[in-house]
């Protein structure tokens, strides 16, 4: 019995009941029951009910009917649960998915937007030439962090943490030296590689000609 078959079910018992009670006691009091009906606010529920049940049975008719025709055959998803289902109800869950399949800048909650773009401020920060720009990215980060926070714009919490800026200008500079000195080497290498070439051909012209 699905959960909808069993509030129904329950539903009704306890409607009954409750209008058993109701005439017996007006029968004791010697009065005429005045209605032999149900209630009209559970008839109500149990209609919504009804409709809630008879829209999972249509579901699940056009799933068994899709199925019977292979059309999920080249689905991915097929036999695997949902992505990112946690198993609580999201009603953002389709904006927050199309935000992220597209791209998109500038949009969803400032956590999401916030989580997203520090994940990927370090590259964003080794792609600057120098210092002062790097210090700007970091400040203007760190101050969208401070701002979602004070907000209550309702949305997820914001957890991102600020920047230390010093820190990360030192990070970048790091991280640029060793990159700096990982071309320097391979640069090298490139060229040890290109003389060795150079000799090659010269002992093979030298070898040619004899």
């Amino acid at each position: 019995m699905s959960d909808a078959d069993a509030r129904m079910d329950r539903l009704r018992k306890a409607a009954r009941y409750r209008f058993a009670q109701q005439v017996e006691a007006e029968e004791r009091a010697g009065v005429e029951p005045r209605s032999r009906s149900l209630d009209p606010d559970e008839v109500r529920a149990e209609r919504r009910l009804q409709g809630a049940r008879d829209m999972v049975a249509h579901a699940n008719a056009l799933i068994d009917d899709g199925l019977e025709r292979g059309v999920f055959e080249d689905n991915p998803l097929r036999g695997k649960p949902l992505p990112d289902n946690d198993g609580r109800h999201d009603p953002d869950w389709w904006i927050k998915r199309y935000v992220e399949r597209e791209e998109l800048t500038g949009l969803g909650p400032p956590a999401l937007a916030l989580r997203k773009e520090d994940a990927e401020l370090d590259d964003r920060l080794d792609a600057e030439p120098g210092e002062a720009r790097v210090r700007e990215i970091v400040q203007d980060f760190d101050d969208r962090v401070i701002e979602a926070r004070r907000q209550l714009l309702g949305g997820p919490p914001v957890v991102t943490r600020v920047r230390d800026v010093e820190v990360e200008v030192a990070r970048w500079r790091d991280r640029r030296e060793a990159r700096l000195a990982l071309e320097r080497s391979a640069a090298d290498e490139q060229a040890v590689a290109d003389a060795a070439e150079r000799r090659r051909r010269r002992w093979w012209r030298r070898a040619r000609s004899r």
